[in-house]
Parts: structure tokens; C-alpha cells; sequence
């Protein structure tokens, strides 16, 4: 039975951060997730995660100036330094927030940079971070993500993924599967779960084309869900759309998901 997780960056923007945690848990939701917390004490999440009986499931590595336009460090050649500060200032929140699971963002690269010193970077990097959260229990995931939301970003299929995971060789790093990403950049979503399910270690769902809620667009969501089962997945799926309106308003899609788990 799949496990939604509330991505608190999306969703509930209608009340402040904090506040975000116990209108997920009174929505039905056990886990959340979100892109960075650090503008907020990790205790201070930590207790609210803790009011709310919530499981902190996810949250990303440091991603440079997000204003900027900076998405990511890993694959950046030069920020190396800042990429492992980041990691281990990341693996400290994970410590206290009990999160399993950390993505790392490869970045968008300049045009003048070499793609190979690049995919060089970003393999050192994950091996660094891999070897430094296996102290922790901790996996690291990388995430194909679309370049129509994100132009030159490092990381844009399912395929590339799976090679560098297997390339740099840590049992603790897994793929993060992004139904939304994927579905804009590949398609054939069913297929590519069928293939890469054993080293796929995070679900994420958004409508496509709009990433609006799950039950609008393209994509026939109750049937990956059913499928994720019949594969055995057993980890969180995340909830990472935009709400059209309200979030509590356009919850109608999880409804009997959550019934059926009360079963």
C-alpha cells in the first residue's frame, strides 16, 4: 500500500513552514518532505515533526544560490569544497531529524564547461557523500530532473542515473524516481519502474504537463500506484506539486488511499 509523504515546500504555502507539518499530519499524511529546511533549527523542525508523529522522509543537500538560479553543486567543478560543506552540515539535520535520505542535486553546469569534467565532479562528489552518509545510515539519492523546468541541468534520464549510481559503486546511493520528471523527458513510466526498481530508492508524483495535483494531466497515477505494489516497492512516495487552490482543497486524489491503509 503506497506511503505518501506531504512535500512542505509545495504544499500547505497558504500557512508558514512550521506550521506546515501539523496541517500535513491533520490531512492524513505519516511522512513529509521538502527541498531545504536550514533556515529553520533542525530541533526546531525536530519538535514539530515529533508533535505532529510525522516522518521526516527527505530533504536535499545544500543547492548553492537558489535565487540565483543555482540548482545544485555536485557536478559543478570548483565548488567542491562547498559541496562538501554542504554534506556534512546536511548529514547533521539528518542526525537529528531522523531522515534516512538525502538528495544530492547535480546543478546546472555553464555552457563553457567541459561535460566531461563535470560528470568527473559530480562522481567524486557522490562518492564523498555516499562514503560520508554510510557513517550515518544514511542513503543518498540522485534525481533525473526535466530541462524544461531547469535548462543544462546534469542529470535528465532515468539511464544516465543508473550508471553513474552503478559506476560509483556505494551500495547506499539510489535513484530518485520523479514520475513528473521522467514522464516529461522519457515517458514509457511503467517500463522504466519495471527496469530500475531494485536501486530506486524514492517516488516522486506531480501532474504533467502543469505540475498540479496527480489526479489532473497526463499520467494515470492509480495504475504506477498499484503497480509500485505489485513490485514490492515499499518506501514514500512524495507529494511535490503545486496546488491548484488550497491544498487541503485538492486532496481528493489521496482520500481513498488513505482509507484503504485504515483497512
Amino acid at each position: 500500500m503506497p506511503r505518501f509523504a506531504a512535500n512542505l515546500t509545495l504544499l500547505y504555502q497558504e500557512v508558514p513552514f512550521l506550521e506546515r507539518f501539523r496541517a500535513a499530519a491533520a490531512d492524513g499524511f505519516r511522512g513529509v518532505e521538502c527541498l531545504f529546511p536550514y533556515e529553520h533549527p533542525a530541533n526546531e523542525i525536530r519538535a514539530r515533526l515529533d508533535d505532529a508523529g510525522l516522518t521526516q522522509v527527505l530533504f536535499n543537500t545544500p543547492g548553492g544560490d537558489w535565487a540565483s538560479g543555482e540548482r545544485g553543486l555536485a557536478a559543478l567543478p570548483g565548488r567542491e569544497a562547498q559541496f562538501r560543506d554542504g554534506v556534512e552540515l546536511a548529514l547533521d539535520y539528518a542526525d537529528t531529524l531522523g531522515c534516512r535520505q538525502l538528495h544530492v542535486m547535480a546543478g546546472c553546469p555553464d555552457a563553457a564547461q567541459s561535460l566531461e569534467r563535470c560528470r568527473a565532479v559530480y562522481l567524486e562528489n557522490l562518492a564523498f557523500a555516499a562514503e560520508r552518509a554510510a557513517a550515518h545510515g544514511v542513503t543518498i539519492l540522485i534525481e533525473p530532473i526535466n530541462p524544461r523546468d531547469f535548462p543544462r541541468y546534469f542529470l535528465t534520464r532515468q539511464d544516465q542515473a543508473q550508471a553513474i549510481r552503478q559506476e560509483v559503486g556505494a551500495s547506499n546511493l539510489k535513484v530518485q524516481f520523479d514520475a513528473y520528471h521522467c514522464q516529461i523527458v522519457e515517458g514509457d513510466l511503467a517500463m522504466k519502474l519495471r527496469q530500475h526498481i531494485a536501486n530506486i530508492g524514492h517516488v516522486q508524483v506531480a501532474g504533467v504537463p502543469a505540475r498540479h495535483e496527480p489526479d489532473t494531466g497526463e499520467v494515470n497515477y492509480p495504475f504506477l500506484f498499484r503497480l509500485l505494489d505489485e513490485l514490492g516497492y515499499t518506501g514514500w512516495i512524495g507529494c511535490e506539486y503545486r496546488p491548484q487552490g488550497e491544498t487541503r482543497a485538492g486532496l481528493g486524489w489521496l482520500k481513498p488511499w488513505l482509507r484503504s491503509a485504515a483497512r
